[in-house]
């Protein structure tokens, strides 16, 4: 844990939370119900692993079947993306993802303090899914997704920041799109070192463990 602008503590009002790599890692089973996907369509897709599902984390829903599979037809390539997110929903709906450790104290502890939000960008009805896995769901007032409108993740920060009144927030992410997002929303951004990515600068705080926020906020 490492704090680069002294004590964050009574300095927000607000948290907005990524989704995955930051409150929960769900990509062995979203693997999992994209090879699922991968069968039931008649064209052939490289199989889709765990680690491949980890490099494009994070990205907005429809780039990551660009990076994914920039060679296929985009008639196929919009077939499969479709059948993936039919099957990611089914098979998280069923069995969820692995939530980080200490994930519902530390939310009961922040939501004695602090408003909470979650940004993400992922498809419709995916942030629904986590949160009936969620045992403290009730605590996040509201979420904002890639899915709702198709806009980039600063516009969604923004529009959360926005629509609830938010004057002091601050975004918890892992990934340096995250960063890039949250500073062009003109939000302080903290790096939860412990997901996908790997940052060196532009937070102000970077946690190890999604437990470590109690001792900083």
């Amino acid at each position: 844990m490492q704090t680069i602008s002294g004590s964050l503590k009574n300095k927000f009002d607000s948290i907005i939370f990524d989704l995955d790599g930051t409150l929960w890692d769900s990509t062995g089973n979203v693997a999992l119900a994209w090879e699922k996907a991968r069968q039931q369509v008649a064209f052939e897709v490289e199989p889709i692993t765990r680690e491949r599902v980890r490099s494009i984390t994070g990205m907005a829903y429809d780039i990551i079947f660009e990076v994914l599979l920039p060679d296929m037809d985009l008639i196929q390539r919009n077939e499969f993306k479709a059948a993936c997110a039919k099957s990611e929903i089914d098979t998280l709906n069923e069995i969820g993802g692995d939530l980080y450790p200490q994930l519902e104290e530390t939310i009961r502890y922040l939501s004695e303090r602090y408003k909470l939000y979650i940004v993400s960008n992922c498809q419709s009805g995916y942030i629904e899914t986590f949160l009936s896995h969620c045992p403290v769901a009730d605590h996040f007032l509201a979420h904002q997704c890639y899915g709702t409108k198709g806009q980039p993740k600063a516009e969604n920060i923004k529009d959360i920041v926005r629509d609830h009144g938010l004057q002091l927030p601050v975004y918890v992410g892992d990934t340096m799109g995250d960063r890039d997002s949250a500073t062009k929303a003109g939000v302080p951004f903290i790096f939860a070192s412990y997901g996908f990515g790997k940052l060196d600068q532009g937070f102000i705080a970077r946690v190890d463990s999604l437990a470590d926020l109690k001792g900083i906020l």
